[in-house]
């Protein structure tokens, strides 16, 4: 049975990875640190937390395999300094605590594109945390890389929101590592992930994503 670790827990693909993982067997306990509540379950720990100022030595670090979904966008973090905090500064102090506490899995949803030598400052980040993420000793890494991810979401995001009407009327004629990834798929594989901790590194691009 499984402790997990969810980080992003009211996010899209986050928030269908905690609804997974209450009704798999195999996760015994799930964790999601956040900065609110959210629906009580009983198998769920939610500490309430500031990622500027995580808790170095809380006891619910204590977990097998994490699951990191966190992400924003320029857009709604309101510049590139707050974007990076979100999507680098954050989930690289998750994992490292993490890792300190015992943790053998780390699943990431990272994007197609990502690239720490990237000239688009989006992939560039993107990139930057997974070479981190290799530096901290998980004996299971996996990162995915989905491309667009398909759904509503109750967040708006216009340039995402028009890539999808192009994207979906154009579908059929793009590779598959190029077409829109329903967000519970992309949710299923971070959490076999976690769960079944397969050795070594592992990155799954979007059209391997089923």
């Amino acid at each position: 049975m499984t402790t997990l670790m969810l980080v992003g827990a009211t996010g899209l693909v986050g928030g269908a990875v905690l609804l997974q993982a209450q009704s798999d067997a195999r996760v015994a306990r799930i964790v999601a640190p956040i900065r609110r509540e959210l629906p009580p379950h009983p198998k769920l720990e939610n500490p309430l937390v500031d990622f500027e100022h995580l808790p170095a030595d809380a006891p619910w670090w204590a977990a097998d395999g994490v699951i990191c979904t966190l992400g924003t966008t320029i857009r709604k973090a309101g510049s590139q300094e707050a974007f990076r905090r979100v999507d680098h500064d954050y989930p690289l102090a998750v994992a490292r605590f993490a890792r300190q506490h015992g943790a053998q899995a780390f699943a990431l949803n990272s994007a197609t594109g990502a690239d720490p030598g990237s000239r688009f400052f989006y992939n560039r980040v993107k990139g930057e945390v997974e070479a981190a993420l290799r530096g901290l000793g998980f004996p299971s890494l996996t990162i995915v890389r989905p491309a667009l991810i398909g759904s509503d979401r109750e967040e708006f995001r216009p340039a995402e929101f028009m890539a999808m009407r192009v994207l979906r009327l154009a579908e059929r004629l793009l590779p598959r590592r190029y077409r829109i990834v329903p967000h519970e798929h992309i949710a299923r594989v971070l959490l076999e992930a976690a769960v079944t901790a397969p050795c070594g590194e592992h990155i799954i691009e979007s059209d391997a994503i089923i």
